[in-house]
């Protein structure tokens, strides 16, 4: 591993033991849980948006999990504002792994995509797009 990977690792660290935008937001337009059970990972996404209604404005997370989950939710919350929630739906695996950083093993990737994967699930149910009034999990975070 090259010294960039050392320098992806510790701004990991940091997004753990210091997170960013985690905390409770009162009155968001959409708020949605997901859980990761086979790690113990969970993750709320609150989002408020612009007047547009399409633009993401602020982004809050709370949660408890291993440093790959609390870390990408906290890298993610910092991501997201300004997107469009369309660019929010676009958004995969590998925008995930290159805002880390560092390669994820198999085991972690689910850890490392379940924000992201709640965000997702937050705006198709805000807009419609699914009916589900449930926590997202594993199953549906690869």
């Amino acid at each position: 591993m090259g010294m960039g990977s050392d320098m992806y690792r510790q701004q990991i660290l940091d997004h753990y033991k210091n997170p960013r935008n985690k905390g409770e937001m009162s009155e968001p337009d959409f708020s949605h849980t997901g859980e990761n059970p086979s790690c113990g990972d969970t993750i709320t996404m609150n989002v408020k948006l612009e007047d547009d209604e399409e633009t993401i404005e602020y982004v809050t997370f709370t949660g408890n999990g291993c440093a790959i989950s609390q870390a990408s939710a906290s890298m993610l919350s910092e991501e997201l504002r300004g997107m469009t929630l369309s660019e929010l739906d676009s958004m995969d695996t590998d925008d995930i792994t290159g805002m880390l950083g560092v390669d994820i093993s198999p085991m972690r990737i689910k850890c490392a995509v379940l924000a992201r994967q709640v965000a997702q699930d937050g705006a198709a149910i805000h807009e419609g797009e699914i009916d589900l009034d449930e926590t997202t999990t594993e199953e549906d975070a690869e």
